[in-house]
């Protein structure tokens, strides 16, 4: 007995080894390459696309006049948390020359992301340089995928073979705009006249209410003052002027590396967006910081220097340089200072910014910046880029990183 049960044991153990291995799933680059080897629209299995939006998609593939790949797929946790450069691995596991674009979906948010591969030896226009000339660039709508593919593919065709860039069709346009109304100067302006004229006695009355508040409020609330928003929006714009002074001087350089070109586009971007914030909402304070954040990657990538993410306590501090547990199973950069105060188990006050309340809104308490709906500011969802590196697609609207 016991020596059929030994042979027993050695024969499972010598053919355990030729059993066949579980195959891994294989990345997300790869199956979208396997994709594209029968079909140049790859459709991730999980997305419903409306019939119409593929057919859009597909006709602006054929008549692109440079072979175009395009792939649709989910933001999921891993792929936000991978922060892949889509273009440069898909090409290289293709090889071939052409439009390489992949369209992300998160909710009902899309974005696309892209590059221009060219045979050998053939030159053209920078998409870069056709992206930033297009004056339609931030209107084209958000929430379906083929209006940004289709208008990313139109900059290809002119950056590929100098084609004319058609207008944007007024269904793929953002609605416009309501007057945004009064600025925040001119509404405190109006509730300041308005006090003043109610009368002497509601004029007593408010400054009772006002005196009682700042009497109740604790010792230390000092430290709480929300930043100066003129002197934020000096530092933003000094900021931006030495980005572009440092984007010039790379320009000058001659022999500049694959990768010094890659950190000029992304510098570009960054300028960009950060010109956006301060010309569409000049008088917002998180705007203002935004600005001055992104242009101050801008400058350091246009001087050579490494990425660095903001402090997402206040991002007009130093860069996050330290890595500090914010909440379950989430760390957040910051600089020295505010994980210092993490450390020692407090929250630091962070950018604190104005928040209607009190009679008649005219008095604004301070309150963190993070405490906002993140649906109202792209700046506080992605805690000014320290969340997610998306702050620059965000804020053009389209997520497009084109170079």
């Amino acid at each position: 007995m016991p020596v059929r049960f030994l042979t027993a044991l050695l024969a499972a153990v010598a053919f355990l080894p030729a059993l066949p291995a579980r195959a891994e799933t294989p990345e997300p680059p790869d199956r979208i390459a396997a994709a594209w080897r029968t079909d140049h629209l790859s459709v991730d299995e999980r997305l419903a696309i409306p019939a119409t939006e593929l057919d859009r998609i597909r006709s602006a593939m054929r008549t692109a006049g440079v072979p175009v790949y395009v792939a649709l797929v989910p933001r999921t946790p891993y792929l936000a948390k991978k922060r892949l450069d889509w273009p440069t691995l898909l090409h290289a596991r293709v090889g071939e020359p052409g439009l390489y674009l992949v369209a992300l979906v998160d909710d009902n948010y899309w974005s696309t992301s892209a590059e221009l591969y060219r045979q050998g030896g053939l030159r053209g226009r920078d998409l870069t340089s056709v992206r930033s000339e297009d004056k339609q660039r931030l209107d084209v709508v958000t929430d379906r995928p083929a209006p940004q593919i289709v208008r990313t593919i139109q900059h290809a065709s002119t950056a590929y073979d100098g084609r004319p860039l058609p207008a944007v069709p007024a269904a793929d346009l953002e609605p416009e705009r309501p007057h945004r109304g009064l600025s925040v100067t001119d509404k405190s302006d109006r509730a300041v006249y308005v006090g003043l004229s109610v009368g002497g006695l509601l004029g007593f009355l408010l400054t009772l209410v006002l005196g009682l508040r700042r009497r109740g409020r604790p010792k230390g609330s000092g430290s709480s003052k929300s930043i100066e928003p003129r002197n934020l929006r000096l530092k933003a714009d000094g900021k931006i002027k030495q980005a572009e002074r440092a984007l010039a001087r790379l320009d000058r350089r001659r022999n500049k590396t694959t990768q010094l070109l890659d950190q000029r586009d992304d510098a570009f971007r960054r300028l960009d967006a950060a010109r956006t914030l301060r010309a569409d909402q000049p008088e917002d304070v998180l705007a203002s910081a935004g600005a001055l954040v992104l242009a101050r990657q801008a400058e350091r990538l246009a001087s050579g220097a490494a990425l660095q993410p903001p402090c997402f306590f206040n991002p007009t501090h130093n860069p996050g340089t330290v890595k500090v547990d914010w909440s379950d199973d989430v760390e957040v950069p910051a600089c020295e200072w505010c994980a210092s105060v993490v450390r020692r188990g407090d929250t630091p006050s962070g950018l604190l910014v104005p928040a209607k309340s009190g009679l008649l809104g005219h008095d604004r308490k301070p309150v963190p910046y993070w405490t906002l709906d993140p649906e109202d500011s792209p700046m506080v969802a992605s805690g000014f880029g320290a969340l997610s590196d998306d702050l620059v697609d965000r804020i053009s609207g389209r997520k497009d990183d084109v170079r």
